[in-house]
């Protein structure tokens, strides 16, 4: 059983930057990949970038790419998503989730809102 955490949400102007924190708890997420994934009102889920925890190759979407970037803590068993160039549409509630590889996502967390104001 893993249990997820986010933090580090808020309200940000455009332009603007924030870091999210993904916090894990109970298995450790050694051969897992780790998420982030976000919801804006009156949309679907939108995968944005994930990472493998062992060797750490990372994947973004092209909406993030150039301006979002994960990273990992292994001491921690966090992961982060340092998030620059903000603009109003990133404004939607960001989820962490964990998956194995060649499954879907298993475990997530409660989410954390992310509001950008123009």
């Amino acid at each position: 059983q893993v249990k997820l955490v986010e933090s580090g949400g808020g309200l940000v102007q455009a332009g603007g930057s924030l870091r999210l924190s993904c916090e894990a708890f109970g298995r450790t997420f050694s051969s897992y990949v780790i998420g982030w994934f976000r919801e804006a009102p009156g949309k679907e889920r939108e995968w944005i970038v994930d990472i493998r925890w062992s060797g750490g190759s990372t994947s973004y979407a092209d909406s993030v790419k150039g301006r979002f970037t994960i990273s990992r803590d292994n001491a921690r068993n966090r992961v982060y998503l340092q998030m620059n160039s903000l603009k109003p549409e990133d404004t939607a509630v960001y989820y962490c989730a964990t998956r194995v590889p060649g499954s879907s996502y298993a475990y997530w967390g409660q989410g954390t809102q992310v509001t950008v104001s123009s």
